[in-house]
């Protein structure tokens, strides 16, 4: 009895000893940052064609991942199994978009960490559309992208036509061609893109909703790991990261459906 009592002592002190590690160590340890995240890009097949993901969080984990100096593993999650990836170990961070309201927030095993990023859910469509509200897009296609935070709402809520494409390029192009009513993407890239001349036919909009912030998701007690992700954030803040990162991906995106444009505009 006294030897299984002593196993059982040593087991739970083992536990509680890794649990109290920080997520930033047992990566270092492993050689390699274990980052859930909403939409792990898929593999890149050669010749197939370059797409630009809708949510930059693949380019903060590779950013993590330089600063670390690591080797990075990309679990999918969301905001409903961060806590659960956290604390089971499985996951050294978790990258993940939250509204205000979202029960991660009341976590007290979770400590979350803005990036510096928040978005809401913007619908562009034709200058002329007779679209004016987002009750009306009942009925209508709605052009939106693998990995984006709004697949499956906008079908729920307003019973609209879900049109889910590879990419925000595949998306817009749809728009561009008259495959779909309107497209809904983050409109932190959106009010970027729509500033370009050969946007101005597309630029009818609906008010932004659904504000979320992009947060990296640790621990509570895991010390370390909070200040590292929030010098991480303070960096990209101080610099010209975000301004940069929003250009890049205009450019790239409108350049993609440029590519892939071979009929004319919708009239």
């Amino acid at each position: 009895m006294k030897f299984a009592a002593s196993v059982l002592l040593s087991a739970s002190l083992l536990a509680s000893a890794h649990a109290a590690d920080s997520g930033i160590d047992a990566a270092r340890q492993r050689g390699t940052l274990v980052a859930g995240m909403s939409y792990p890009l898929p593999v890149y097949v050669a010749g197939a064609k370059f797409r630009t993901p809708e949510s930059p969080e693949s380019i903060l984990i590779e950013d993590l991942g330089k600063r670390l100096k690591l080797k990075l593993g990309t679990p999918k999650t969301d905001s409903g199994t961060a806590a659960q990836w956290i604390k089971s170990g499985r996951a050294d961070v978790v990258l993940t978009l939250l509204d205000d309201n979202d029960a991660l927030r009341r976590d007290a095993g979770v400590s979350t960490i803005p990036t510096g990023y928040s978005v809401g859910a913007m619908a562009i469509m034709r200058s002329d559309t007779d679209i004016k509200s987002w009750e009306q897009l009942k009925g209508r296609t709605v052009c939106l992208s693998e990995g984006g935070a709004y697949v499956g709402k906008l079908a729920a809520k307003y019973g609209a036509i879900e049109k889910v494409q590879r990419a925000p390029a595949d998306s817009l192009l749809s728009l561009r061609i008259g495959a779909c009513d309107a497209a809904v993407h983050d409109d932190t890239m959106l009010n970027d893109l729509l500033k370009l001349p050969e946007w101005k036919k597309f630029s009818a909009r609906l008010p932004v909703q659904s504000r979320q912030t992009l947060v990296f998701a640790v621990r509570a007690d895991d010390a370390k790991s909070i200040s590292y992700l929030k010098q991480a954030s303070a960096d990209w803040a101080a610099g010209g990261f975000w301004a940069e990162l929003r250009k890049k991906w205009v450019n790239n995106v409108a350049f993609e459906v440029y590519l892939d444009q071979n009929v004319p505009d919708c009239h």
